[in-house]
C-alpha cells in the first residue's frame, strides 16, 4: 500500500490492493496445500485471514498510522480480508479435489 500511495492516488492504491491481495494469497495457498496441507481449507483460510487482520491492526494501524481509521474503509480493509479468505478457501478446495487427498482435519 505504501508504494501504491506514493505512485498513484489513494483510491487507485486501494483498488490495486484489493486485486493483488487475493492473488498473492491464492499463490501462497497453492504452495501450502501442494506441499503441506496440514489443515483444511476452511481452517487455513481462517488462519491466513486472521494473520493479516492482526498485522494490519497491530503493525499498520497502531504502530505506523497510529489510528484505527483504516478499518472504516471497506475497500481498504474489509473487502481485501473477505477476498483473502475466499481465495485461500477456494484454492485449498481446488488443490484438495485435484490431488484426491483431503487435508488433515487436525490443526
Amino acid at each position: 500500500m505504501g508504494i501504491g500511495m506514493a505512485v498513484t492516488s489513494v483510491q487507485n492504491a486501494l483498488i490495486l490492493h484489493a486485486i493483488a491481495a487475493p492473488i498473492i494469497f491464492a499463490a501462497i495457498s497453492w504452495f501450502y496445500f501442494s506441499k503441506f496441507a496440514y489443515t483444511t481449507p476452511g481452517r487455513t483460510a481462517i488462519v491466513f485471514t486472521s494473520f493479516v487482520i492482526l498485522v494490519d491492526f497491530f503493525v499498520v494501524a497502531i504502530l505506523v498510522q497510529r489510528s484505527l481509521d483504516m478499518f472504516a474503509s471497506p475497500l481498504g480493509t474489509w473487502i481485501p480480508f473477505a477476498l483473502i479468505f475466499t481465495a485461500t478457501y477456494l484454492t485449498g478446495t481446488y488443490v484438495e479435489k485435484r490431488s484426491g487427498v483431503p487435508a488433515s482435519s487436525g490443526v
